[in-house]
């Protein structure tokens, strides 16, 4: 799979892996259907893993060439020791958790830097939707109310906040657009998708 490829198919992953290094070693927390690490596998020289629950999701990751783990991320990334990555994804999967903070710790601890990504739920469609007394349905939040496996719904600044919490140095935050491209003017409001940058801070 080259660039081209990953772009057609996901314009969003192909924005992100521009922040994943060439070769690096690479753990993909919720990888789906492992297209993103066929991709850095394939393009990129990278190496590693990805973790997936859903049965059919583990079958298309691993028809993908892609070495993939299937368990429910919510039990913690105890099998992995400190600093065992270069870079941990955890993307468009972060939402569905019921245990955030402790993941985000645990995902820093496995990986030098972090990628993390969400809908971002101050999108103004998203606004728009609950000022007529509907909950919002949009291409980053594809599901009805009453069958959604999304349990969270944060902005860009309830992240950035978590993140300080839990001692997380902020090193990029981006606001994507439905095409996949950056939003640079009202980013909180016209972004439908959020993506951070993410390290642990130094201690002084």
């Amino acid at each position: 799979m080259n660039f081209d490829d990953l772009s057609a198919l996901r314009p969003d992953l192909a924005f992100i892996a521009h922040w994943v290094p060439q070769q690096a070693h690479v753990l993909d927390v919720g990888c789906g259907d492992g297209v993103m690490l066929q991709y850095l596998q394939s393009d990129k020289g990278c190496s590693g893993y990805g973790i997936e629950i859903a049965d059919d999701k583990v079958l298309a990751s691993t028809q993908r060439g892609v070495n993939v783990i299937q368990q429910d991320m919510e039990k913690g990334l105890a099998i992995f020791g400190d600093n065992s990555f270069d870079t941990v994804l955890c993307l468009s999967s972060l939402q569905m958790m019921k245990q955030v903070e402790e993941l985000l710790r645990d995902i820093v601890r496995v990986g030098a830097e972090a990628i993390v990504s969400f809908p971002n739920f101050a999108f103004w469609p998203h606004r728009a939707a609950l000022l007529r007394g509907r909950m919002p349905v949009s291409k980053s939040l594809p599901y009805q109310w009453y069958d959604t496996p999304n349990l969270r719904c944060a902005t860009i600044s309830d992240f950035e906040e978590l993140a300080n919490q839990v001692g997380l140095e902020v090193l990029e935050c981006v606001a994507l657009g439905a095409d996949g491209k950056p939003v640079t003017f009202l980013p909180s409001l016209r972004g439908s998708l959020a993506v951070f940058r993410l390290r642990k801070k130094a201690r002084h």
